[in-house]
C-alpha cells in the first residue's frame, strides 16, 4: 500500500471516529431524530455541491428507487440508532460497537442469503460477542437498562449495516452496477426522506428545550458535512485505488480514534475495558474479513 493510501486510511478512520463524538455532543441537547435528520441533510447538500463540482453523470440506470430504498437500510436507521444510543453511550463505547459490522453480515449472510459460514467466520462471530459482553459488562459506564438498550441500538444499526451490503451487491452490483457516488448521494436522499416525519413527529411531541448554540451547529455540520459527504468521497477513492478487501480494515481503526476523540475532547473516562473488550472484536474482525485460502485441487489417480 503507498504512503498516500495509508494516510488517507487513517484520515478516514480519523473521521468516522469523530462522528461518535459529533452525535455525543448534539443528541442530547437537540434529541436523537432531529441529530440523525440534520446528518442525513447535511450530508446529502455537501454530497451534492461536491458531485456538481467534480461533474458526474447523472444517470442511475432505473436503480433511483432501489438506492432510496437503500438509504434507509443503510444510512436512515443506522443513523437513528446511533443517535439513540449517543444519549446514554461515551462516544468510546459506539465506536466499538460499531466494529461489529462484518460480524453481523456473515451472521446475515448465513441466515438469510445462503452465504457458507466457515470455522474462522464462525469463530470470529463468537469472539466478537463476547468482546461487546467484556465491554458492556466491565466498562466505566453503569450496567444498567439504559446501557443495554444503547448497546442494543448500536447492534441494531450494524444489523441493518449487515443486510445493506448483500442488498447493494443484489439491487446495485447487478446488470452493470451503478457510479458508487451516484449511490451515496441516493441514499442519503431516501435516508433524509425517511426521517423527516421521524423529525417532524419529535419536535410535535417533544420540542429541544433548547436548539443550541454554536457548538452544537458545528458538530452537526462536521456530522453531515465532514463525516459523511466528505467521508463518502474518501472512502470510494480508496475502495477504487487499494481495493474493497483493504479499504474495509479502516473497521480496525475506527474504535481507537472515537476512544481517544472521546477521552479529549469531552473528558470520557478510559478504562483497561476499552483495550480488552476492544482487542477481542479486532481479533474478530480479523476472522471474519482474512482471505479465504482456495482449496487445494483434488488429485485423482488413475487406478492402474
Amino acid at each position: 500500500m503507498r504512503t498516500a493510501d495509508l494516510l488517507r486510511l487513517l484520515l478516514l478512520a480519523a473521521i468516522w471516529g469523530a462522528s461518535f463524538l459529533f452525535m455525543r455532543i448534539v443528541a442530547p441537547m437537540l434529541g436523537s431524530m432531529p441529530t440523525a435528520f440534520f446528518r442525513a441533510s447535511f450530508g446529502m447538500l455537501g454530497l451534492l455541491a461536491i458531485l456538481l463540482l467534480m461533474r458526474v453523470h447523472w444517470d442511475f440506470r432505473g436503480k433511483l428507487r432501489q438506492c432510496l430504498l437503500l438509504g434507509v437500510i443503510n444510512a436512515g436507521l443506522p443513523s437513528a440508532m446511533y443517535c439513540l444510543a449517543a444519549l446514554v453511550l461515551p462516544a468510546g463505547y459506539s465506536s466499538i460497537l460499531n466494529a461489529t459490522t462484518p460480524m453481523m453480515g456473515v451472521l446475515i449472510g448465513m441466515l438469510f442469503f445462503a452465504e457458507a459460514l466457515t470455522p474462522s467466520k464462525a469463530a470470529g462471530v463468537a469472539l466478537g460477542l463476547f468482546g461487546v459482553a467484556v465491554l458492556t459488562r466491565t466498562g466505566p459506564v453503569q450496567f444498567d437498562q439504559e446501557l443495554l438498550l444503547g448497546a442494543g441500538a448500536c447492534l441494531v444499526a450494524t444489523t441493518c449495516y449487515g443486510f445493506a451490503g448483500f442488498l447493494a451487491r443484489r439491487w446495485i452490483g447487478q446488470q452493470g452496477g451503478l457510479d458508487n457516488r451516484l449511490t451515496a448521494f441516493a441514499s442519503l436522499c431516501g435516508a433524509s426522506l425517511f426521517l423527516l416525519p421521524w423529525f417532524v413527529g419529535s419536535l410535535a411531541l417533544q420540542p429541544p428545550a433548547s436548539w443550541g448554540g454554536p457548538e452544537e451547529w458545528l458538530s452537526l455540520a462536521g456530522l453531515g458535512l465532514l463525516c459523511t459527504a466528505f467521508a463518502y468521497v474518501l472512502y470510494f477513492r480508496l475502495l477504487s485505488d487499494i481495493g474493497p478487501i483493504k479499504a474495509s480494515t479502516t473497521t480496525f481503526l475506527i474504535p481507537p480514534f472515537g476512544v481517544l476523540w472521546g477521552a479529549l475532547l469531552l473528558g470520557e473516562p478510559l478504562s483497561w475495558a476499552y483495550l480488552y473488550g476492544g482487542a477481542l472484536i479486532a481479533v474478530a474482525l480479523w476472522l471474519v474479513v482474512r482471505p479465504t485460502p482456495p482449496a487445494a485441487p483434488v488429485r485423482i489417480v488413475a487406478a492402474d
